[in-house]
């Protein structure tokens, strides 16, 4: 299988790789897709718990420098204002795919992520694409015009490649920081990588104090300097996981506390006035027991070590009581790591790429698009919206 040469070669079969191929080969061209994994799309088959979260209605140009992190915010602007939310979802109507939306925008799938994988693999077949899985890419070159590509299956060479591989998350599904390395080896810039929307740790101490609550979930406010997300949180073994915790994830670092607000549509100073006043006899721990799961009460109240009946406490110390649910201060000591982040906050560089069609600005030729870029969203299906549309907009150029 020497030489082939095809006019766009896709690194990368996951959700960015797969759209930019489709709009390639829509547009007439020859596309090859490449993919060391021996399925399409491994990471899409085990989002949003099986469902796939594909897109979030929110995930627009009005909020992306809101809700996504990067270097420079804006970047992602260009390509989520050409291919929206909509555009994603009318494509998932079209295969018959049934759908629903959650409270804060997210849309999954009734019933498997599968079915959006089968979709992406007809649409491929559809637009002429050739795909190959399970191949393995070793290099690429550009010795003279065309970029030469050397694969498991031998020797290809392209007019254009994009790079489609994806961030360090879930190495054990195949992660690897290949797109990194080429980006350098081409010149471009690689900005400080780390795992984000990922559960976090807590030194020994604390963690003997959170295990007894693992498996416990609360909605809470956890905030990180000025940005705070009112999701559920969820104790663990190994310490915080849960919505809002996945996304502070992106904004923490270490050494930097997090604040817990454990009742966040309460005033918790006037909860516990009022328990003092109409229910004098019972203990902090049974008062707390009525707005927070019984087990996070108990911890609470014996970590206040205040005993006693509420119909005792002076204001003082009622106040200790409500800083110690609506302003608990943590430090997590770090968090699992790429093993189970579902993302990798930064990558290549977004001031070596153009922001309208992703290409390399001093390399002719050459894409970076989806995870393996500066960009990263929030939990609910901002990542796959960007996916979808740098995907789009690589593969109306290339």
């Amino acid at each position: 299988m020497a030489n082939e040469h095809f006019g766009v070669v896709v690194l990368g079969a996951g959700a960015a790789g797969m759209m930019t191929a489709i709009e390639a080969g829509r547009r007439g061209r020859s596309v090859l897709l490449l993919d060391h994994a021996r399925n399409p799309g491994e990471k899409i088959r085990i989002s949003g718990g099986g469902r796939c979260n594909f897109t979030n209605v929110h995930a627009t140009h009005t909020t992306a420098r809101e809700r996504f992190l990067g270097q420079n915010p804006r970047f992602a602007l260009s390509a989520l204002s050409r291919y929206t939310p909509e555009n994603f979802t009318a494509m998932v109507r079209r295969h018959g795919i049934a759908y629903h939306e959650k409270t804060l925008g997210q849309l999954f799938c009734d019933n498997s992520a599968v079915e959006i994988i089968t979709m992406l693999v007809s649409e491929l077949r559809r637009a002429g694409v050739t795909m190959r899985l399970g191949c393995e890419i070793r290099g690429v070159e550009r010795p003279a015009e065309r970029f030469e590509i050397d694969t498991s299956d031998g020797r290809i060479t392209a007019d254009s490649v994009v790079v489609a591989t994806g961030g360090k998350s879930i190495p054990k599904m195949g992660a690897t920081n290949f797109g990194y390395q080429l980006a350098q080896k081409f010149g471009l810039r690689v900005t400080e990588t780390r795992p984000a929307l990922v559960p976090l740790t807590f030194e020994p101490g604390a963690l003997e104090r959170l295990k007894p609550l693992a498996g416990v979930s609360t909605p809470a406010t956890v905030s990180h300097a000025k940005t705070r997300f009112d999701e559920a949180l969820l104790f663990t073994h190994r310490g915080l996981s849960g919505p809002a915790i996945l996304q502070i994830s992106s904004y923490w670092r270490e050494g930097d506390a997090i604040v817990v607000d454990l009742l966040p549509d309460q005033d918790a100073m006037e909860m516990l006035q009022h328990a003092r006043a109409t229910t004098p006899k019972l203990a902090v721990q049974t008062v707390l027991g009525a707005a927070l799961p019984r087990r996070l009460a108990q911890m609470l109240g014996e970590s206040l070590a205040l005993p006693g009946m509420i119909g005792d406490f002076s204001d003082k110390k009622l106040q200790i009581v409500a800083d110690q649910v609506s302003n608990w201060r943590l430090k997590p000591v770090g968090s699992e790591g790429y093993r189970t982040a579902e993302v990798t906050l930064g990558g290549v560089d977004t001031r070596d790429l153009d922001a309208k069609t992703l290409e390399a600005r001093d390399v002719p030729g050459l894409y970076f698009i989806g995870e393996v870029v500066d960009v990263t969203g929030w939990l609910g299906g901002y990542n796959f919206q960007w996916a979808w549309a740098s995907g789009f907009a690589a593969g109306q150029v290339v």
